[in-house]
């Protein structure tokens, strides 16, 4: 299974660093979280809580007609961590295709190498993330 560039590169980039440099490569990422969309914006009923994460994260995946993912997420300012790995996620699925989303390793939290830097449950919340965008995915093609 091929990791999309992306998400290889990024996961690269922490594998590169020592482990308290890639805390510090995290909190950038967080910094990075892109804004949602207008139409989301002050709806959550129109995105998911991810419950794996302790803090408020909302994640909404839209599938467009060339079949195209644009993952959308918010996360508090307060939880940089978690809003980190939103941004991860954001950033490396966005612009990739519903098939290239679904062959994401469900792993690709654990392969990062924050296990060790983080808590289990932080990856555990990232793991959600990923596992909702694609049930999220998979619902939108079949509509």
């Amino acid at each position: 299974m091929t990791l999309p560039d992306k998400l290889a590169e990024i996961r690269d980039e922490f594998l590169e660093l020592d482990e308290p440099d890639r805390l510090q490569l995290l909190l950038e990422f967080s910094h990075e979280l892109p804004a949602i969309p207008a139409e989301y914006e002050g709806h959550p009923e129109l995105c998911e809580r991810v419950v794996e994460c302790q803090s408020p994260v909302y994640i909404v995946v839209d599938v467009d007609a060339d079949d195209v993912v644009a993952m959308h997420a918010t996360a508090p300012a307060e939880a940089p961590t978690t809003r980190g790995f939103a941004s991860i996620l954001v950033q490396g699925i966005s612009g990739l295709t519903a098939d290239e989303v679904l062959a994401i390793p469900d792993d690709y939290p654990q392969s990062i190498g924050l296990t060790r830097a983080v808590s289990p449950l932080r990856i555990s919340g990232m793991t959600g993330m990923l596992a909702r965008a694609k049930r999220q995915v998979r619902a939108k093609r079949a509509e």
